[in-house]
């Protein structure tokens, strides 16, 4: 009976966890479309998610698509589909490693960052303030920060996926020897646009998932200082669990 007594309490917990999740996020989307509208706030979020990960993201794709090239050439070579190296690499920065690598150099980055930095603010009771002040925390918090996570995550996809394929191409054409018109044909006719824009809607998927994550860990921090160490581990933990998760389902659904 203790062991099901366990497994219970663990259970309601994850449900009550869950369910305060849906609800901010509800929160959220309804405060989303409440004016007077945060652009500033939203821009700032923008650039610290966006812009400052510009650079972590460029070196992720460019060596991911120089590894990724020169072991699909060790392997594609014994059966002489040397040419076929380009499409390979395009296919998968376009359809999973594009996505799923921004997203968890973002959580890396942002995500502990957003956590931290909320959690810190409500133990030191500045949430509270934002209150007395008439200023709902939830809008003026956590909503520019989850659009900034929706708008600026596919960006960064886009630009790892370039940087991906530019690898490639290094490694593929300049240091293997493939020919270049036959890599870049193959490229082509084989990378659809459906699987760019499919890379880009787990994105997007992805963006919203792990904001969501950081702002609500960070939003409801118990435990003093303690407790925002604990949210900020607990923030990256999750997040990246919950992408490789949800890249599985929406891979399923969508290929």
């Amino acid at each position: 009976m203790f062991l099901f007594e366990k497994i219970g309490k663990y259970f309601l917990s994850f449900l009550e966890e869950l369910g305060s999740i849906f609800l901010l996020l509800w929160k959220s989307f309804l405060w989303f479309f409440t004016p007077p509208y945060k652009l500033k706030r939203i821009f700032e979020q923008m650039e610290f998610v966006g812009v400052k990960s510009s650079t972590l993201i460029l070196l992720t794709g460019l060596f991911t698509g120089m590894v990724l090239a020169l072991q699909t050439h060790n392997g594609v070579a014994k059966f002489g589909a040397e040419g076929f190296v380009g499409a390979i690499v395009g296919l998968s920065m376009s359809r999973e490693l594009g996505p799923v690598l921004t997203a968890l150099m973002v959580t890396a980055r942002v995500v502990s960052s957003m956590a931290a930095e909320l959690g810190t603010m409500r133990v030191t009771e500045q949430i509270d303030a934002l209150y007395t002040l008439a200023t709902d925390p939830i809008k003026y918090l956590i909503v520019p920060r989850i659009t900034a996570g929706l708008l600026m995550v596919p960006l960064l996809t886009i630009f790892c996926n370039a940087a991906g394929y530019l690898g490639g191409y290094f490694v593929g054409v300049k240091l293997l020897g493939i020919n270049e018109t036959v890599f870049i044909r193959n490229t082509l006719d084989l990378v659809e646009l459906s699987d760019l824009f499919n890379g880009i809607t787990k994105a997007v998927v992805f963006g919203l998932v792990i904001t969501l994550i950081g702002c609500y860990k960070g939003f409801y921090t118990k435990g003093g200082a303690a407790g925002v160490g604990r949210a900020t581990t607990q923030a990256v933990v999750l997040a990246s669990i919950t992408v490789i998760i949800f890249d599985y389902f929406l891979t399923a659904l969508m290929f």
